[in-house]
């Protein structure tokens, strides 16, 4: 059986299995054994897919993920929010359009703790938009800004994604981390161009000065959350303990946060807790065995390859090649999450940037802002879903208000796609490359 045959035949076992609505999961797993059968015996074929499959969990730096996941639930359940949304107003609440830019903010803040844009959606959104809404804020005009603001958390660090991209691409854990800041923070600041704009059109209101004495008060009850960020990327940078090992010091240190200091989760609140991280990661992790399976398959049967020399037939332009890329995982970023598209793509386009010189780093936050869209993009966008439901919105009702935002974060897209510079700058500056 030729390239193209066994190509056709894995993607259309996987997309038949997804339409009759067998978990990702489990479609990956199906889909590569029944490829392997097509070159192979059935029962090699089966005994290579379990041995890939633990192989494909057996991985120190994977150690980081179900830390990042506990650390998450922890920050939705821990009251940390609210302290970041207080700080975030006293910030930018006098800018035109003040509590949008607050939402964003607060986004920002709170996802790049959580890793999570749905929680960001919920969390912060949950807050402001009904804020806004009383202060005269259009109300789509507010559920659309928090719902195009709540996946930069799933681009700064710490977030699970930046530490399974890396483990699969084979490139610095630590430098994958760092490259994340510049553009969720240009992300961040596409959304806050957009919200000013319309906020300065239809003269929407401004907070009035904040006494020294509150923002003091505000500053002061961040500090401890803001500081997870600092002990997470001071460590690692400084050496004392390594990109896994700062999971496991940003879960000690937000269970102290939450129990001790700010008091919002009790010892009776934490078997939950672990539960809900426990199946979480269970999932991911399910995910990520899976899908060695299918990497091994598609190299196995030389599709990446194929697929390369495809695009290549298509145009010799490197420029043309990538945003054939970029379009191709927008797409696949509104019908599949972020972790399962991280995992079945990389192998496929990574040899293809790479064949023009393209770093790994680079490639892989170009991927995850992709598909980091698609988180708010219809019709599977978690944090579009979760921030329509926090705004008790219908989803078609918000597809004209979040046009300009997908345009603006697409600008931030392109730029970090064609200059490194976005991406590769914090990793070459601290010596992670």
């Amino acid at each position: 059986m030729g390239t193209f045959q066994v190509g056709l035949l894995l993607i259309g076992t996987f997309a038949l299995l997804l339409a009759l609505s067998v978990p990702v999961s489990v479609s990956i797993i199906i889909s590569s054994v029944v490829t392997m059968a097509s070159t192979l015996s059935l029962d090699l074929g089966t005994f290579v897919a379990s041995q890939r499959m633990v192989g494909g969990v057996d991985s120190f730096s994977l150690l980081a993920v179900p830390f990042y996941i506990l650390c998450g639930v922890l920050m939705n359940t821990g009251g940390i929010a609210q302290k970041l949304i207080d700080f975030a107003k006293i910030l930018v609440g006098r800018i035109p359009g003040g509590l949008a830019h607050t939402n964003i903010l607060g986004n920002t803040l709170f996802g790049s703790l959580s890793g999570s844009s749905v929680a960001a959606s919920v969390a912060i959104g949950g807050v402001l938009i009904p804020m806004e809404e009383k202060e005269g804020y259009d109300k789509k005009f507010a559920a659309a800004v928090n719902i195009a603001s709540a996946p930069t958390g799933l681009i700064i660090p710490p977030s699970g994604i930046l530490i399974i991209y890396p483990v699969l691409a084979g490139c610095s854990v630590v430098g994958m981390i760092m490259s994340g800041y510049i553009p969720g923070l240009m992300w961040a600041l596409a959304c806050m161009v957009v919200a000013y704009v319309i906020a300065k059109k239809n003269h929407y209101p401004t907070a009035g000065k904040v006494p020294a004495s509150v923002f003091f008060k505000y500053f002061v009850d961040a500090i401890p959350s803001l500081l997870l960020i600092v002990i997470i990327v001071g460590g690692v940078m400084s050496g004392i303990f390594t990109a896994t090992e700062s999971a496991a010091v940003a879960v000690a240190y937000t269970l102290f946060l939450s129990i001790v200091v700010y008091r919002s989760i009790k010892i009776k609140d934490l078997p939950k807790i672990l539960l809900d991280a426990c199946e979480t990661t269970a999932v991911i992790m399910f995910l990520i065995a899976g899908s060695n399976v299918m990497s091994f398959v598609m190299s196995f049967t030389g599709l990446p390859s194929a697929i390369g020399n495809a695009l290549i037939s298509v145009s010799s332009n490197k420029y043309v090649i990538l945003l054939i890329i970029n379009l191709v995982l927008l797409v696949v970023g509104c019908f599949m999450d972020i972790t399962p598209a991280v995992l079945i793509f990389t192998p496929i386009f990574l040899p293809v940037v790479q064949s023009f010189g393209m770093d790994p780093i680079h490639f892989g936050i170009m991927m995850v802002m992709n598909l980091g869209i698609g988180n708010i993009t219809p019709p599977v966008g978690s944090a579009l879903f979760s921030g329509c439901s926090v705004a008790d919105m219908d989803m078609e009702d918000m597809i004209k208000p979040i046009l300009p935002f997908y345009a603006a974060i697409f600008v931030a897209l392109m730029l970090v796609a064609y200059v490194p510079w976005f991406s590769m700058a914090l990793p070459t500056l601290f010596g992670a490359v």
